[in-house]
């Protein structure tokens, strides 16, 4: 194995390690709640609700963050432009 082989094996193994899961979030549905998700996962064949919980939350805050995000204009400006 050449020293280019080496570097870029660790530069993966430094990639996915950054990427482990290992902060816990935990939270409570109440009976409607927890029986609209199983419809859904039934409906839609999600087999992983913890990758669908995590993507579904992460979606929002992604939104939320771009929404967020400073422009030169304020957002009453570029309404008014797109109207």
């Amino acid at each position: 194995m050449t020293k280019k082989d080496k570097k870029k094996e660790l530069a993966i193994l430094n990639r996915d390690k950054a990427l482990i899961r290992k902060h816990k979030a935990t939270f409570l549905l109440n009976d409607k709640e927890n029986e609209a998700v199983e419809v859904y996962c039934k409906k839609y064949k999600i087999s992983n609700k913890s990758k669908f919980m995590r993507e579904a939350v992460l979606r929002v805050v992604m939104e939320q963050f771009l929404d967020d995000y400073p422009t030169l204009f304020e957002k009453q400006d570029l309404d008014k432009l797109i109207t």
